[in-house]
């Protein structure tokens, strides 16, 4: 009887496991971006509260404050597009070093009328208008500059390295700025801020980034390519619907929160927590997506991005303060997972040429929210009592953010590739 080994085939051999994805620190261009991005980042969780006070005590007037906030917010939206057009055209890390130069000398500009001890309400409001056209053109350079100085591969670890990055100076910039208030007045916290982007334009300006070209046409023709590049993506746009109902329910947490934390939760102790939870439940969402690479990923992070419904409704009730600052910090971390893998997801589906335009879509109807839910909460509470804009926030954002799982390209993306 012959022997049956003989003629059998040998035994396959097994497949071999998967390479690690090397992180991009390892890179330099990679690790000057992300420093340069930390300090802008840690000046800019600073300027909040110092500029609160600063307009309360220059003026004594809520109203100011609100006009110097839009004189930020209304450049910003209006330019937003056009910034994206220029990043697009132009190389992002000169448009970035730009931008990060004249909000240098505009956050300089209202340090130095603080600390004078007669600032002028124009002065500081026109700033603040420079600074906010400056941040249009700056917004969009960012994830040109992640695909431009990382591999494909490790695109999502570099997302989720700057997720930790935010989330940290979410932590240390209001402590800072505290400090500072405190000891040395608000004016420092400005002149800190100046100083971190003149430091991130010196590092931006080492980093050398790949760039595609595009062909020179009319701003209208290339606005309109951009977003032909968001339309034609049904898991790109719908999820925008989702991202913009977040910010504007983020802005009636905000807008009524504090109030029922030191009415009903336990003063201005359960507020600062609810916000420092916040904070660390946002990092441990990015420090997840930097272990984790979901199949189905623009599902998971929409998923993961409707838990904000849970803080909402805890705080209409009002639950009790560890029920409430527990969901807040579940919610944060669905943000935090959410931002790395949403900014890879575009990063490996838009074209090169077309990231920037279609980011600015992304932080137009983002951020265009936010006033919205700021000038509505407010009303409704007054009208019907806080109860009635959480709930309807609640429902809005857990509604648009779970209804994406209806949409097929949602459900379908990452499977097929």
């Amino acid at each position: 009887m012959p022997d049956p080994s003989a003629s059998a085939s040998p035994p396959a051999a097994a497949p071999a496991p998967p390479k690690a994805v090397p992180h991009p620190l390892r890179d330099r261009p990679f690790r000057l971006l992300l420093t340069a991005r930390s300090l802008s980042l840690l000046g800019d969780a600073a300027i909040p509260a110092a500029l609160a006070i600063a307009v309360w005590e220059a003026t004594g007037s809520t109203s100011a404050l609100a006009l110097v906030l839009a004189c930020a917010m209304v450049p910003k939206l209006l330019l937003l597009p056009v910034g994206g057009v220029v990043a697009d055209r132009f190389d992002a890390r000169t448009v970035a070093l730009a931008g990060d130069l004249v909000r240098c000398a505009t956050q300089l500009l209202v340090g130095v009328q603080l600390l004078s001890g007669e600032p002028t309400l124009w002065v500081i409001a026109a700033a603040e208008v420079a600074g906010g056209a400056a941040g249009a053109f700056a917004m969009p350079t960012g994830s040109p500059l992640v695909k431009g100085t990382v591999a494909p591969e490790a695109l999502q670890r570099a997302n989720a390295a700057l997720g930790v990055a935010h989330s940290a100076t979410r932590i240390g910039g209001p402590a800072l700025a505290g400090a500072l208030i405190v000891t040395v007045g608000p004016g420092w916290a400005f002149v800190l801020d100046a100083a971190t982007f003149a430091l991130s334009a010196a590092l931006l300006g080492a980093v050398r980034v790949t760039r595609v070209r595009i062909p020179r046409r009319s701003l209208r023709a290339d606005l309109a390519e951009g977003w032909r590049e968001v339309r034609s993506r049904d898991w790109y746009w719908t999820s925008l619907i989702g991202h913009s109902a977040w910010n504007g329910a983020a802005a009636v947490l905000m807008t009524l929160g504090p109030a029922i934390a030191l009415t009903q939760l336990g003063g201005r102790t359960a507020w600062v927590v609810f916000l420092q939870v916040g904070a660390v439940g946002y990092l441990l969402g990015a420090l997840t997506a930097d272990r984790m690479r979901p199949r189905r990923p623009i599902l998971a992070a929409n998923l993961g991005l409707a838990t904000y419904a849970l803080p909402l409704a805890l705080l209409a009730l009002p639950a009790p303060a560890p029920v409430t600052i527990a969901a807040y910090g579940i919610a944060q971390a669905g943000l935090g997972f959410l931002s790395p893998v949403w900014e890879t997801a575009v990063q490996e589906a838009v074209p090169a040429h077309a990231l920037a335009r279609v980011t600015s879509y992304d932080w137009l109807l983002s951020l265009a929210a936010m006033p919205l839910g700021y000038a509505l909460a407010p009303l409704a509470a007054s009208a019907w009592g806080p109860r009635v804009p959480l709930i309807t926030a609640a429902v809005v954002v857990g509604g648009c953010c779970l209804g994406t799982a209806l949409v097929p390209g949602v459900r379908r993306f990452g499977t097929t590739r």
